[in-house]
């Protein structure tokens, strides 16, 4: 096989476990190519022949992959997801395996499937997520945890949400393939792979294959409101109790559009730059491969 590893240098603790994966992946005639990143960097020059191999595997955060999926998109190339990250929350939604030599397994499996691929358009800039992207709440929680990651881990993010138990308000105006809508809320949320740490479900099923984007639109004025329902969703694992809370609103959709007064922060993947609202977004329907595990691929067989 030839296999580009995209490695992000600054992803995570850094422990060189992508180094294990090599020796544990190759073989005689194997060729293996590996190009470093920073995460500020643009990793458009690092893919520009990805075409060229039979995989490209995206060492890195959630972030690192959102972008290699996104940059590959529609172009047939699997990807293998390396987790390297603080959350590595994409990994455990596909069931994939977290250890080198059970990835190096995985990769020579042959084994993908293809699943959708969110964008979110600001200020003239694109940038692809896979998991999770929005404005308000979530976005401050991932910016005010950025520092905290390296030290914390995940814990970073609870801090940070515990640290903010009155968020600020907007009004928001906007549209869901065209519908308009407006109401005030404290965040809006639009959801691909929809679970979170402790097997949390944000939304009732777990549909990043339908070619759809869920919409959760954060109506409590408290952070502490929220509580109830996330308890109970890690109770029953099934969404419902969130999906339902008064603390939401929920909508679906393929294309959106946001605008809010106070403009809000945006994040996407764990992602929080210096942007704020307006902001639009649109899903591209099963537009990235994916290496997935046995258990993954039950997992997502029914969805189209």
């Amino acid at each position: 096989m030839r296999v580009l590893i995209l490695n992000n240098l600054d992803s995570g603790v850094g422990d060189g476990a992508i180094y294990d994966f090599i020796r544990s992946f190759a073989r005689p005639d194997d060729a293996i190519d590996i190009r470093c990143v920073g995460s500020g960097d643009d990793f458009r020059p690092a893919l520009v022949n990805a075409k060229e191999y039979d995989a490209v595997v995206a060492a890195g955060g959630d972030g690192t992959v959102a972008e290699v999926c996104y940059q590959l998109r529609n172009s047939g190339v699997p990807i293998l997801i390396f987790p390297a990250g603080t959350a590595n929350l994409l990994v455990n939604n596909l069931m994939s395996p977290e250890e080198p030599h059970a990835l190096a397994k995985l990769l020579r499996s042959g084994n993908t499937m293809d699943f959708d691929v969110g964008e979110i358009e600001c200020n003239g800039e694109k940038h692809g997520f896979m998991m999770m992207a929005g404005c308000g709440y979530d976005a401050k929680i991932m910016y005010d945890a950025a520092s905290k990651k390296d030290k914390l881990g995940p814990a970073a993010y609870f801090r940070a949400a515990f640290a903010n138990p009155n968020p600020q308000v907007s009004h928001f105006s906007f549209t869901v393939d065209g519908e308009h809508h407006e109401l005030d809320a404290v965040g809006a949320l639009l959801v691909n792979f929809s679970k979170i740490q402790f097997d949390i479900s944000i939304v009732k099923k777990n549909r990043p294959r339908d070619g759809k984007l869920d919409l959760i639109m954060l109506t409590t004025k408290s952070a502490w409101n929220l509580l109830p329902p996330v308890l109970g969703a890690a109770v029953d694992h099934s969404g419902k109790s969130l999906e339902q809370s008064d603390a939401i609103q929920y909508f679906e959709g393929t294309e959106f559009s946001f605008e809010a007064t106070p403009n809000l922060g945006i994040q996407y993947d764990g992602e929080a730059p210096k942007i704020k609202t307006p902001f639009t977004a649109r899903v591209f329907h099963n537009a990235t491969k994916l290496f997935i595990s046995d258990a993954g691929k039950a997992e997502f067989a029914e969805e189209n």
